[in-house]
C-alpha cells in the first residue's frame, strides 16, 4: 500500500492493482483447496504460492494501470487508454506470466513429488493472477473512469510515466554515454558478491543450529558432549531375514559394521519386528549430522561394508536410512539434478523470449543477465548465513548449512521473476524503438 500510494500519489489508482491482486490470489488459493480434496498438496505450498502470487499479481497489475494513467495524462478517452494499455503492457503480462510459471514447474525435474506439486501450486496462482490482470483489472479501470487520480495523498505528486526530464530518464541517458565504464563497473561488483557462492556448503539445518540458549540447543550440545557429535544423528540400518539363523546374521552384521573406524558404536540388539522377518540395527558416526564424515560413512556402508557383510551374515544387503541419511539423499539428489534443471529452464524461456522479441541476441542477453544475477543472489545468501557477514542483523546468531532445497528453489522464483521483468521493460524498448527508430531514446523512455 505505501509503495502503491507513493508510485501514483491516489489512492484510486493504488486501489486497483491492489484489489484486482488480492481477488486473484484469493481465487488461486481457492482452487488449491479443492485440489487438496484429490491430490496430497504440502502445507507450504499456500504460504509459496501466497509469497509469489501477491508479488506478481500487484506486479502485473500495477504495469497495466501505469501505462493506463500515462495513456489517459495524454488525453486519450478511458476506454481508447484501457484498450492501448492492455494491447501493450498486457501482452507483456501474458509472455511474463508464462515465463513465471515455466521456472516454477522447472521444479518438476527436481525428481522429488513434493517439490513439483508446491510448483503445481504456485503456477496455478500465478496463471489465474494474469487472468486476473487482463480481465477483471480493465473492469476496474472502467468504473474508476477519469477519476483515477482522486483521493490524492498530501505531499506526493500523482506524476504519469514517460517524463523526458525525470531522474530515471536523464540517469540512463548517462549511462548510454558512458556504456564501457557501467558495463565494466557492474560486472566488477556482481562479479566480487559471487564469489563467496563457490564455498556454499549444502545441508539441513537441525537443532545444532537453534539459537544458543534454547533448549533445543543445549539439548543438543549436551547429548554430543556426552555421547559423541554423532549420537545426535544415528544411522538406521534395515535387514530382512535370510536363510540362516536370523540372531546370528545380526551380530555377524552388528560386527562388521562396527570395524568402520568412522563407527563409535552400534546397538547389539537389533529391534526385530513380531513378524521375525526385519530388523532395524541402530548405528552412531563418529561424526555429527552435517559433518562431511558422516556423508562419506553413509557412503561407504553402502557401497562397501554392507554388501560383504550381507554375504558373510546370510542376509540380503541391508539398507541404510535414517533422519541423517535422509537428508544426504535429498541433498544429493537435488545437487544432481540442478544442472539439467537450470538448462530446461533457460532453454525453454529462450525459445518463448525468441519468439515474443523475434530475435536471437535478446533472450540470449536475457539468460546471461539473470544467470549473473542469480549467482550473485547466491553469493550473497552464502556470505550473510554462511560467512556470517551481516547474519547477526538477521537473527541468525552462527554460521547455517545452506538447506539443500534451497539452490533450486532460489533459481525458479529469481529466474522467474527477473524474466519476468526482462518481459516488461524489453517489451516497452522494442515498443519504443519501433515507433522511433532511436536505440538510446528507446531504452531511456
Amino acid at each position: 500500500v505505501v509503495v502503491l500510494l507513493i508510485a501514483f500519489g491516489s489512492v484510486v489508482a493504488m486501489g486497483l492493482p491492489l484489489g484486482t491482486a488480492l481477488i486473484g490470489l484469493g481465487t488461486g488459493l481457492s482452487v488449491i483447496t479443492v485440489a487438496e480434496a484429490f491430490i496430497d498438496v504440502p502445507t507450504v505450498s499456500p504460504t509459496l504460492a501466497t509469497m509469489i502470487g501477491l508479488g506478481v499479481g500487484i506486479a502485473y497489475a500495477l504495469f497495466i494501470v501505469t501505462r493506463h494513467r500515462e495513456h489517459l495524462h495524454q488525453g486519450e478517452s478511458v476506454e481508447d487508454s484501457a484498450a492501448r494499455a492492455l494491447a501493450t503492457a498486457g501482452q507483456a503480462v501474458v509472455f511474463a506470466g508464462i515465463t513465471v510459471v515455466i521456472a516454477i514447474c522447472g521444479l518438476q525435474f527436481a525428481g522429488i513429488p513434493v517439490m513439483a506439486t508446491m510448483g503445481y501450486a504456485t503456477a496455478v496462482v500465478v496463471l489465474i493472477s494474469v487472468a486476473a490482470a487482463i480481465t477483471l483489472l480493465p473492469a476496474f479501470l472502467g468504473f474508476a473512469g477519469t477519476n483515477i487520480d482522486k483521493l490524492k495523498v498530501p505531499g506526493v505528486k500523482a506524476a504519469a510515466a514517460g517524463d523526458e526530464n525525470s531522474v530515471a530518464s536523464r540517469w540512463s541517458r548517462h549511462v548510454s554515454d558512458h556504456p564501457w565504464r557501467y558495463l565494466l563497473l557492474s560486472l566488477a561488483f556482481l562479479g566480487t558478491l559471487i564469489i563467496p557462492f563457490f564455498s556454499i556448503r549444502l545441508g539441513q539445518a537441525d537443532d545444532g543450529n537453534a539459537p544458543p540458549g534454547s533448549t533445543r540447543r543445549e539439548a543438543f550440545d549436551l547429548l554430543a558432549e556426552g555421547f559423541g557429535p554423532g549420537f545426535n544423528g544415528p544411522l538406521a540400518i534395515v535387514v530382512e531375514k535370510g536363510d540362516g539363523p536370523f540372531d546370528a546374521s545380526i551380530a555377524t552384521l552388528v560386527t562388521a559394521i562396527g570395524k568402520d573406524p568412522e563407527v563409535v558404536f552400534v546397538v547389539p540388539k537389533a529391534t526385530v519386528n513380531p513378524a521375525g522377518d526385519t530388523a532395524i540395527v541402530t548405528v552412531f558416526p563418529k561424526h555429527s549430522p552435517q559433518d562431511a564424515g558422516t556423508q562419506e560413512l553413509v557412503h561407504r556402508l553402502r557401497h562397501d561394508v554392507l554388501p560383504r557383510a550381507a554375504v558373510e551374515a546370510g542376509v540380503d544387503r541391508p539398507l541404510v536410512t535414517g533422519r541423517t541419511a535422509v537428508f544426504i539423499d535429498i541433498s544429493e539428489k537435488i545437487t544432481a539434478r540442478l544442472p539439467p534443471f537450470i538448462g530446461g529452464v533457460l532453454l525453454m524461456s529462450f525459445i518463448l523470449l525468441m519468439i515474443v522479441f523475434r530475435s536471437i541476441l535478446v533472450p540470449l542477453k536475457a539468460g546471461l543477465m539473470n544467470l549473473l544475477g542469480i549467482g550473485t543472489a547466491y553469493g550473497v545468501v552464502v556470505a550473510v548465513f554462511q560467512w556470517q557477514w551481516g547474519g547477526r542483523l538477521l537473527g541468525v546468531e552462527e554460521a547455517l548449512p545452506i538447506s539443500s532445497f534451497l539452490p533450486m528453489f532460489m533459481f525458479a522464483i529469481l529466474f522467474g521473476l527477473s524474466m519476468d521483468y526482462e518481459v516488461f521493460l524489453m517489451s516497452r524498448i522494442r515498443e519504443e524503438y519501433l515507433r522511433s527508430g532511436d536505440n538510446t531514446a528507446s531504452v531511456s523512455a
